[in-house]
């Protein structure tokens, strides 16, 4: 499925997205650069969320994509970075471009089982101050990204509960 949206950033302009939804990393194409990583985290029947004080939203774990790094080792080591939870399962759903004045951001979105290594301290980038463990049917309350967010949360209950969430 392909749905074409707009989001309206931080600086008030109104960008150009493009999502897809892929069966696995293989889906990617290839000569894109990947920028950044998103994952839907469900530990037990509650789904993770992540608080960015300096962004004022709540948003999914995920981040940057670092030099030479595998998307799949991106997305373990934001959760970890942003949550203090290891990653037991791991499956890639979609991929969306953003057209910033300039440049295509390109980013994934996963479905992840995880567990607590421990209780969350802080993020080592200092990003996030806060994780919270939330009804996923109540994620709207914390972020709302419009169609596209609410097709990847139908796409990732599914694939979360067939992968042995809840």
């Amino acid at each position: 499925m392909e749905i074409q949206s707009t989001l309206t950033n931080r600086a008030g302009q109104v960008l150009k997205v493009i999502y897809r939804d892929i069966e696995n990393e293989e889906d990617i194409e290839s000569h894109r650069r990947v920028s950044g990583v998103h994952a839907y985290c469900f530990h037990k029947d509650k789904m993770v969320v992540v608080y960015a004080p300096s962004k004022h939203y709540w948003t999914l774990p995920g981040g940057g994509v670092e030099e030479g790094e595998l998307l799949r080792d991106a997305v373990e080591r934001e959760v970890k970075e942003e949550t203090n939870m290891r990653v037991l399962q791991q499956r890639f759903i979609g991929f969306q471009d953003i057209f910033e004045p300039g440049r295509v951001v390109s980013q994934t979105r996963s479905v992840c089982l995880v567990e607590p290594y421990g209780p969350f301290l802080q993020d080592p980038d200092g990003d996030i101050t806060e994780v919270k463990l939330i009804d996923p049917q109540d994620y709207r309350r914390y972020f709302d990204w419009g169609e596209i967010g609410d097709h990847l949360m139908r796409r990732a209950l599914q694939i979360g509960a067939k992968m042995g969430h809840g």
